[in-house]
């Protein structure tokens, strides 16, 4: 019986990977040139739904931005995903050696402070576009666990999990409140980014961009629970195009607070603080409005 990441099905997925797993033997700054190419071909291929999202999104959160503008920093994205599309490959198949000459950590020590206490540490990102690259940069200098969203592609989820389990200490599925819980209460760290799609049960309206939107409270229950630390991470690529400031925050005085609307919402502004220092690298294909106080959920249509 063939296996599912191998159905013929799948055999696109794998050219695709292919042509990538070559373009990452160029030198970086050519690997970031042909990234920013694969991301305006794909922006020809996409469908009109994913690009009214990118659309409403930077149009919802950034009104002070003329049409031009928009349509600018729209170009920026694209650019930017299709670079992040590269990394992925690069995350996976590069060299140790190679990939650690790219990376300038700031703030390493405060993760390692909090791995020291023995306690559990909540790796807190967002989906920015360099999320893969940053984690595998970081992996190389801190040991963490990494969550994972269980890919409907066959083949994309047996390279993720072979490659995230082969450059940290484990992955573990987002939806696997279980075992995240687990690894915290034995001292382990777990990379977590909990800024897109939450469900109802663990969530609450909070303002992100000053829309008012259903946000996780995943994170500070997971914290209360544990016992675990909170300790916010940033990766970005560095504006001279040289690799990536890997910027690491002291850990979350008073988290949780006590109340998850207040501690969804300090989430919420830590989060739009970093989007606005590099908005082109933050994910806007996510419909991340779509779920609204007044049950609104026609940015979209």
């Amino acid at each position: 019986m063939i296996p599912p990441h191998l159905h013929p099905k799948t055999w696109p997925t794998w050219i695709g990977l292919g042509i990538f797993r070559l373009l990452i033997l160029l030198p970086y700054p050519l690997v970031m040139r042909a990234g920013g190419l694969v991301g305006r071909l794909t922006w020809l291929l996409l469908p009109g739904k994913r690009r009214l999202v990118l659309k409403k999104n930077l149009e919802l959160c950034f009104p002070e931005l003329d049409i031009t503008e928009r349509e600018a920093l729209a170009r920026q994205h694209i650019e930017s995903a299709g670079k992040g599309f590269l990394e992925v490959a690069l995350a996976w198949w590069g060299r140790d050696e190679e990939l650690l000459k790219l990376a300038n950590f700031i703030g390493l020590e405060h993760l390692e402070k909090a791995q020291a206490t023995g306690n559990g540490v909540i790796l807190l990102l967002a989906h920015f576009t360099s999320l893969e690259m940053g984690g595998r940069l970081l992996a190389m200098k801190a040991p963490f666990e990494a969550l994972y969203r269980p890919s409907d592609n066959p083949a994309v989820e047996y390279l993720m999990q072979k490659n995230r389990t082969r450059h940290t200490e484990g992955a573990i599925s987002k939806s696997d409140i279980k075992g995240m819980i687990r690894s915290l209460r034995k001292g382990k760290t777990i990379w977590y980014a909990p800024d897109q799609s939450p469900s109802r049960k663990n969530a609450v309206i909070v303002p992100f961009f000053g829309i008012e939107t259903l946000s996780s409270t995943a994170t500070a229950r997971l914290a209360k629970m544990t016992g675990a630390s909170v300790v916010p991470f940033l990766p970005l690529r560095r504006k001279d195009g040289a690799g990536y400031d890997l910027q690491l925050f002291a850990a979350l005085d008073n988290f949780p607070g006590g109340d998850e609307v207040a501690d969804a919402a300090r989430i919420n502004q830590l989060f739009e603080s970093w989007i606005r220092q590099r908005p082109e690298e933050y994910f806007w294909f996510h419909r991340r409005f779509k779920q609204q106080s007044d049950g609104n959920s026609g940015y979209y249509s």
